[in-house]
C-alpha cells in the first residue's frame, strides 16, 4: 500500500524536473542570442587575438652568393585611441615627418571619440623607413623632456605607435630586375611575386604562414613561435656578367638608335642562363612604377616575353636540318644565276641585296646568307614534312619551359593548318613569317654548340630550404641533330665568319656565328623599312662554353645585323672570356691539347 503523501512526491518531482529543464533551456537559449555571441566575441578580444604570422620571404642570390633580393624592416605607424591624450601633437608629428600625411586628416582621426568598450586603431603609414622612425623617437623624447620641465601633460605622442614589418629589398637596384621580377608587398595578405623568378617560384619563396593566439595579459605572453622562412634561391645568373651585359646593351642602344634590345649569355652544356639583359630596365624596389615603365602591352622581359621574326639567324636551323637529314652535304652546289627563286611559279624570293651570287657550296650559301639557296633547300630538298619535324625537334612552336614567368610562345603554322601555304615554307627557311622568342633561339642554338644535345634553359641553380641545399640537375630535353652534324655546322659557321671578315670576330678566339636581319611586318606587309638586327654566336669553336644572342629592335644607324648586332656580340665576348677565365685558343690548346 502506497503512503498517503506519495502523490505529493510525484508532483514535487515533476515540478523540479520541469523547472530544471526550463533553466537548462534558458541557459542554452541565452548563450546563442545575438547579445551573448557579441559578448563572447568581446571576451575573446579581451583575452587575446589570433594573429597570422608570415614567414620571412626567401633570399635570392646570384651563382656566387651575392644577394639580389632580400628582406628589410619597415614600420607601420598608427594611432591607438585608448592612449591618445594630445591629438594636436600627434597630427603635427605625423604631418611633418611622414611624407604622405596631412595635419587635418590625422587630427580628425586622433580626435575620434572612443567608447569605453571599443579598441580603435587607425593605420597612418606602412613601410616607413628606419630614418623616419628615428625622427619620431627623437621627437617623442623631446616632448617627454618638455612635459617633465613644465609639469604638464602636453605635448605628448602617447597613442602614436609603430610596429616593424618586412618589405622586399633589391640591393642592386635595376641589376637583373627583368629576371627577378618583383614582390608587391603593399597588398599585405594578398602580396605575391610578379614576373620573373619572384612569380615563377612564389610558393617556395613565400613559405607557409601560421596562425597563433596572442594573449592580452602580459604575464601570459610568450615569445612568438619560430616559423620556417621561405626557401631561398641561388640563380645561375653571374652578377658580373649581368652587369656587363646591361652596360653593353645600354651603350649599343644609344649608339645604334634602337628602340630596345636583349642580350642573353647561356652555358650550352647545362642550359644555365649566365646573364640576361633586356630593356627597359626596371628597379623592383619601386615596383608601383611598373605601369609607367611598361605601358600598354610592353613585355616585362623581352628575352622571354616577346616573339618576333628573327631573320637570317634562323638559317642555322634550316641548314642543321638539311645536313642532319642528309638531303645536302657540305659540297652540295647551288647555282644562283638570277638572284630570284620562284615559289610555285607565283611568289618570288630575293636575296638580301637582290643580286645573283653564282655557284656556291653550302658554306658559301651561309657565308653570303643567300635567301634563294635556303628556300631551295627547304622546298626541294627537305620538303614541308621533314622541315617542320626538325623545327619542332628544336623546340619551336612551344614554350621552352624556362623558369621565368610570362614566357611568350607563337605556334608554328604547319601544313595541316588551313592558313598555311607553300610560301610559308620558303620564308620560314630564312626566318621570316615565323615568330620566336630570344630564349627559344638560345635553346635551339645551344643544341648545335653542345654536340646535338638540347638542354632545358633555366635561371635557378639551387634551392635552399630548411637548411638543406637542393641542386637543379641539368636536363637534356631533346637531341634534334647528331654530334657529327653539330660539329660540321660549327666549323662551317666558324669558317664563314673568318672569310667575310665579320665584325663579330674576337682576337685570339675562333667563334661560330650567324647574323640576322629580319624585316618587321605591318598590316600592309614588309613595308616599314625597319628591321630586327641580331647575331647568335658560340665559342670557342672547338670547345663551346657559351652561347651569346644579341637582338636590337629597330636600329636607325643601319638596318643590317652584320653592321649593328655583330660588333655588339664582339664587345660582349671580349669581356665575357675575361669574366669566365677562358684562355685564348693557342694557350688553351697548349694546356689541354686537342
Amino acid at each position: 500500500m502506497k503512503p498517503p503523501f506519495y502523490p505529493r512526491y510525484i508532483i514535487i518531482g515533476l515540478a523540479c524536473l520541469i523547472f530544471g529543464a526550463a533553466v537548462a533551456f534558458q541557459m542554452v537559449r541565452i548563450n546563442y542570442t545575438p547579445f551573448a555571441m557579441e559578448l563572447i566575441a568581446k571576451s575573446e578580444d579581451y583575452q587575446g587575438v589570433r594573429k597570422t604570422i608570415y614567414p620571412p620571404r626567401g633570399t635570392i642570390y646570384d651563382r656566387s652568393g651575392n644577394i639580389l633580393a632580400t628582406n628589410q624592416i619597415g614600420y607601420e605607424v598608427g594611432i591607438d585611441l585608448k592612449f591618445v591624450t594630445d591629438p594636436e601633437s600627434i597630427a603635427f608629428a605625423a604631418a611633418s615627418i611622414l611624407d604622405d600625411q596631412d595635419y587635418v586628416n590625422v587630427l580628425e582621426m586622433a580626435s575620434t571619440e572612443r567608447q569605453f568598450e571599443e579598441n580603435r586603431y587607425f593605420v597612418l603609414s606602412s613601410y616607413v623607413s628606419r630614418e623616419k622612425i628615428d625622427e619620431l623617437t627623437l621627437l617623442r623624447e623631446n616632448y617627454a623632456q618638455r612635459r617633465q620641465e613644465s609639469k604638464s601633460s602636453k605635448p605628448s605622442l602617447a597613442g602614436l605607435v609603430w610596429t616593424p614589418m618586412q618589405l622586399r629589398f633589391y640591393p642592386e637596384g635595376t641589376l637583373a630586375g627583368n629576371v627577378l621580377g618583383f614582390y608587391n608587398y603593399f597588398s599585405r595578405e594578398t602580396a605575391q611575386g610578379v614576373f620573373g623568378v619572384e612569380e615563377a617560384y612564389n610558393r617556395l619563396l613565400t613559405g607557409k604562414p601560421e596562425k597563433v593566439f596572442m594573449p592580452n595579459d602580459p604575464y601570459l605572453v610568450e615569445a612568438l613561435p619560430e616559423i620556417d622562412p621561405g626557401a631561398s634561391l641561388i640563380l645561375t645568373i653571374d652578377r658580373e656578367i649581368q652587369y656587363m651585359l646591361e652596360k653593353t646593351l645600354t651603350e649599343a642602344i644609344n649608339w645604334s638608335g634602337a628602340e630596345g634590345g636583349t642580350i642573353i649569355v647561356s652555358d650550352p652544356t647545362t642550359g644555365e642562363v649566365l646573364g640576361m639583359a633586356s630593356t627597359p630596365y626596371f628597379d623592383p624596389n619601386n615596383y608601383w612604377e611598373y605601369q609607367e615603365t611598361f605601358p600598354g602591352i610592353t613585355p616585362y622581359n623581352r628575352a622571354v616575353g616577346t616573339a618576333y621574326e628573327p631573320g637570317s639567324v634562323f638559317k642555322v636551323i634550316t641548314m642543321a636540318a638539311a645536313l642532319d637529314s642528309g638531303v645536302v652535304n657540305l659540297d652540295t652546289i647551288y647555282n644562283d644565276t638570277t638572284g630570284v627563286y620562284w615559289v610555285a611559279n607565283t611568289w618570288p624570293i630575293y636575296n638580301w641585296n637582290f643580286g645573283a651570287w653564282g655557284q656556291h657550296d653550302m658554306t658559301g650559301c651561309m657565308r653570303h646568307s643567300l635567301n634563294v639557296c635556303l628556300a631551295y633547300i627547304a622546298l626541294e630538298r627537305l620538303e614541308a614534312d621533314l622541315f617542320y619535324q626538325y623545327l619542332q625537334a628544336f623546340g619551336f612552336g612551344r614554350s621552352t619551359g624556362v623558369d621565368l614567368a610570362s614566357e611568350a610562345n607563337y605556334p608554328l603554322r604547319l601544313p595541316e593548318n588551313n592558313q598555311w601555304s607553300v610560301i610559308d615554307l620558303a620564308t620560314n627557311s630564312f626566318g621570316q613569317g615565323i615568330a620566336v622568342t630570344p630564349i627559344q633561339m638560345v635553346a635551339a642554338i645551344s643544341a648545335i654548340a653542345n654536340d646535338g644535345r638540347m638542354m632545358a634553359p633555366h635561371v635557378v641553380r639551387s634551392v635552399i630550404d630548411r637548411g638543406q641545399q637542393y641542386n637543379i640537375t641539368p636536363q637534356v630535353i631533346n637531341s634534334p641533330i647528331s654530334e657529327e652534324t653539330a660539329r660540321s655546322l660549327t666549323q662551317m659557321l666558324t669558317t664563314t665568319l673568318k672569310e667575310e671578315a665579320s665584325l663579330a670576330l674576337v682576337d685570339g678566339y675562333d667563334i661560330a656565328g650567324k647574323t640576322g636581319t629580319g624585316e618587321i611586318p605591318t598590316q600592309f606587309g614588309y613595308t616599314s623599312g625597319l628591321t630586327n638586327a641580331s647575331f647568335v654566336g658560340w665559342g670557342p669553336s672547338n670547345d663551346p662554353q657559351f652561347v651569346v644572342y644579341v637582338w636590337l629592335e629597330k636600329p636607325t644607324i643601319s638596318q643590317w645585323g652584320s653592321e649593328v648586332a655583330a660588333p655588339v656580340f664582339r664587345d660582349v665576348v671580349e669581356q665575357l672570356v675575361v669574366l669566365m677565365k677562358i684562355p685564348p685558343d693557342n694557350a688553351r690548346l697548349q694546356i689541354f691539347g686537342d
